[in-house]
């Protein structure tokens, strides 16, 4: 199947194809490893998939289950054919895990190109955006940014809304280091003020660098305005005309100051020591450009013009006239790459022509709202790395429904606390610090199925079970089997601890135990002792 262009009737026939295959071995999907002896997992495998699964190694079940790729199997015995088909029928309904461009053989072979140096820092991301940011998230932040400042290219939209921001990492290289006009909303008011002061903290480095450092040749020259921080909690089932509001809301809650930074050299900008020295909480508004009346505001795939005039940047939108840009105050105009001119006059909210109805407000005062009122173009790229639960799906509807979104990249994540209709409230979410409204729920209340054609499929359900098990990388598994890690061995002792448990006290299911450090390394008792209060 080509997964690059998916016709609607092939995905509705991939749709069925998987539900079917997940009914079928539902018993599998919903059952925890910690269960494997308290509950009999291993019996209720098919006698015959006992026989041939028994004796194998770790690394044989690596390669001959789990490992697509493989084509020299050596079975030490016949496989049932039922076996052969699950193992087949997944392999074929699993989405594709390489990226577009990238060969096989390539992936897993090694860590990345930007890791081999140092396995800690990316080689490829400036070390003040690696500063408070592990590893796996400098790669993310990384790749995740090119592909919206690709959209942002490509749509000739500046503005970007970064949902789920947390301490602002991605924000702050959004904003700083590609000159994107960028707002972060986030719902837990330390991590904002985290995150503002983390801003601070970067312009105070450049400020400390730029008094060291003669600034004679290769300036180095970026960041756009300030990223904007607003304290808020994402409701999913609000209206996307709710969240832009809630966008301009949160716009007075994170102030503080932008002190004046020198250009910079390049190779500074690369290498540079980070400082402790912070200011207070540093926001400032989106900077967006002017846009025409929202008849013609989605404009969607839209090659934009950039042009390079004595340092200034510019990125005009779908109007004939250049975007306004408006400048952060006490920045130096040397600071910003991607800078865009600033026009000193007031943008007007003028009616917009199209035709508006009493449920539908005037989407173009509504948007520019949400942005201050001297911004132009209420237009925005959605985006959220890591976007927890019901999160995901919130972006994706407001992508659907809402005129000013031109693109969206969405990375999710926690799948297992998506809200469905049979567990309208999963494990770990947050009640929401309003009431959500009441009344007979629909499909679209859930984060699970957002299709309503999905949740006519007969066994579309998906467990809690199930969908934590998706949030974790075959690969991980295939790299543990092969290297027979003594972290499996933890596996077995917790398995085998819940019977104990259960002995004990038949009632309490999959209890949770204290985190015990290095547990592969201790005996069984030891463990026992340590994990149980």
């Amino acid at each position: 199947m080509d997964f690059q262009t998916p016709a609607a009737e092939q995905l509705r026939r991939l749709a069925r194809d998987l539900t079917s295959f997940l009914s079928q071995y539902k018993h599998i999907s919903d059952s925890y490893i910690i269960e494997f002896f308290s509950e009999g997992l291993w019996d209720t495998l098919p006698l015959s998939w006992q026989e041939a699964l028994l004796n194998l190694s770790a690394p044989q079940i690596a390669d001959l289950l789990l490992d697509k790729t493989r084509t020299d199997r050596n079975y030490p015995s016949v496989w049932p054919l039922s076996l052969l088909a699950f193992r087949t029928s997944a392999h074929t309904l699993a989405f594709p895990r390489i990226p577009q461009g990238i060969a096989a053989q390539e992936v897993g072979a090694q860590r990345p190109e930007e890791f081999l140096r140092n396995k800690s820092q990316s080689s490829m991301l400036g070390h003040i955006f690696r500063k408070h940011v592990k590893p796996k998230k400098q790669h993310e932040i990384r790749r995740l940014s090119m592909l919206v400042k690709r959209l942002c290219d490509m749509t000739g939209c500046n503005n970007v809304v970064d949902v789920g921001s947390g301490q602002g990492h991605l924000t702050r290289f959004l904003s700083f280091g590609l000159g994107l006009s960028v707002t972060g909303i986030e719902a837990d008011s330390a991590l904002v003020a985290m995150a503002s002061k983390f801003d601070g903290q970067l312009l105070s480095t450049l400020q400390k660098e730029s008094k060291r450092k003669n600034e004679t040749t290769e300036l180095f020259t970026a960041t756009g305005p300030s990223p904007h921080h607003v304290v808020g909690w994402v409701n999913p089932k609000a209206s996307w005309e709710d969240f832009i509001k809630q966008l301009k809301k949160g716009g007075c809650e994170h102030k503080g100051i932008t002190p004046t930074v020198q250009p910079i050299k390049k190779r500074q900008w690369e290498s540079m020591s980070n400082s402790d020295q912070h200011f207070d909480d540093v926001s400032q508004p989106l900077s967006p450009a002017q846009s025409p009346c929202l008849s013609c505001a989605k404009i969607g795939h839209v090659t934009s013009s950039q042009t390079e005039d004595e340092g200034v940047w510019t990125n005009p939108g779908p109007s004939s006239d250049p975007a306004p840009f408006q400048d952060p105050p006490q920045i130096t105009p040397e600071l910003s790459l991607h800078k865009a001119s600033c026009s000193k006059r007031q943008c007007k909210l003028e009616p917009c022509s199209s035709k508006t109805s009493p449920t539908q407000p005037n989407l173009h005062c509504l948007g520019t709202a949400g942005f201050k009122k001297e911004s132009g173009d209420p237009r925005f790229i959605l985006t959220g790395l890591h976007a927890c639960g019901d999160l995901s799906a919130t972006l994706l509807r407001h992508f659907a429904s809402c005129p000013y979104v031109q693109g969206i990249t969405s990375v999710a994540c926690c799948y297992m606390k998506i809200t469905t209709h049979e567990n309208p409230t999963p494990p770990g979410v947050l009640p929401p610090p309003c009431p959500a409204h009441t009344g007979n729920p629909s499909h679209s209340d859930f984060g699970y199925p957002m299709s309503s054609w999905v949740g006519g499929l007969p066994g579309h359900q998906l467990s809690y079970k199930a969908r934590e098990g998706a949030c974790h990388a075959i690969e991980d598994y295939l790299l543990r089997l092969r290297e027979e890690s003594g972290l499996l061995k933890t596996h077995c002792y917790r398995a085998a601890l819940e019977t104990v448990i259960r002995g004990v006290r038949p009632d309490l299911r999959r209890a949770g135990i204290q985190t015990i450090k290095k547990a592969h390394l201790l005996p069984f008792h030891e463990y026992v002792r340590l994990g149980l209060p």
